[in-house]
């Protein structure tokens, strides 16, 4: 009968999905927050204002290598009430408007070699319910065109810079929009750093990124490194039309780059 057992949770374990991390997220910045894990592997986070529901990653009390996947996403079992948003290693970051049910975060670029612990956040006290949080292998290659190359510094909003829509003539849905910047780092009370992003000369901010903006239509970015946006077939047209303008909190821009899609050749 033992045996049978065995063979039977044996069985029973061949559906675990490996890109599933769900299981990982066991604890909270906060002390003052709680969860419960539900018998369908779901979650129930009862957060605070920007705590955390954290996944602590390190294997062997090592960091993991996240280089393989192009992404992470959150799924939400209803659409969200408040502003959230999913960081990992305090490097990386993507911010999340209410009203959603699942929020990505592209590694685009990002060094994702050495991720510690990986953390679900909410604007205010609140009560989020997870269905899952799941890796996506990466299968994607970018061939990159510069289409921008300067420097840019923002300031407090009082700089920004155009690209002409004839750099957009060659650009498809799909394409992405990648923005290489440093954090400007010369006003010590900056705690964050923001893009914005809008049609030229309209006050329309790109489509492709819309999940990710605030009230006021800007992205949060994370630590120096890269920003893109997945362009839908409505920014493609506009750009076509008008071109792109960006400004922004305290970054500083010194490129950006049309990517188009290839693939690496493995999976689908």
């Amino acid at each position: 009968m033992a045996i049978v057992a065995m063979l039977f949770v044996g069985c029973a374990n061949t559906d675990i999905d490996p890109n599933d991390i769900t299981y990982k997220f066991d604890g909270t910045w906060n002390i003052h927050e709680s969860f419960e894990r539900n018998s369908d592997g779901s979650i129930t986070y009862h957060a605070t204002p920007w705590g955390g529901l954290v996944a602590s990653l390190r294997e062997r009390n090592l960091p993991v290598d996240w280089s393989g996947y192009e992404s992470i996403s959150v799924e939400f079992a209803e659409p969200t009430k408040l502003s959230t948003q999913l960081q990992f290693s305090n490097k990386i970051r993507t911010f999340g408007r209410v009203g959603i049910t699942t929020l990505r975060l592209y590694f685009d670029g990002q060094d994702v070699s050495q991720v510690d612990e990986v953390a679900i956040q909410a604007a205010d006290t609140c009560t989020l319910k997870i269905k899952r949080v799941y890796l996506t292998p990466g299968t994607s290659v970018w061939d990159s065109t510069p289409i921008w190359v300067g420097e840019c510094v923002f300031g407090n909003w009082e700089n920004g810079f155009s690209v002409d829509a004839s750099h957009f003539m060659d650009a498809q849905e799909g394409d992405q929009l990648e923005f290489v910047y440093t954090n400007d780092t010369s006003n010590p009370q900056v705690i964050y750093w923001q893009f914005k992003t809008i049609y030229n000369g309209t006050e329309s901010t790109l489509e492709g990124n819309a999940d990710q903006l605030n009230d006021w239509g800007c992205a949060s970015v994370g630590n120096s490194g890269i920003f893109r946006i997945h362009l839908t077939a409505k920014d493609v047209k506009e750009l076509r039309k008008v071109g792109l303008f960006c400004n922004g909190y305290y970054n500083i821009v010194t490129q950006v780059n049309l990517l188009k899609r290839g693939y690496t050749g493995k999976g689908s």
